[in-house]
């Protein structure tokens, strides 16, 4: 088993390894995945509505106002 002291000495090695993204790389993605995940909801919910519109037709489920 190796010493906790050696273990920390090589973790940090192999993160002064990585290439890490810029701040301008990091809000370009952030903004790329905020749109998707904008987009990917609207459409969700249109076919939301879409298919629960198809289904109340189809089982005659529609919902009346009274008066």
């Amino acid at each position: 088993m190796k010493n906790p002291l050696t273990f920390i000495q090589e973790v940090r090695q192999e993160v002064s390894k990585v290439t890490w993204p810029t701040w301008k790389e990091v809000w370009i993605t952030t903004a790329m995945v905020l749109v998707m995940v904008t987009l990917t909801s609207l459409f969700f919910l249109v076919a939301d509505q879409i298919i629960g519109y198809g289904v109340s037709l189809i089982l005659g489920t529609t919902t009346r106002t009274p008066g």
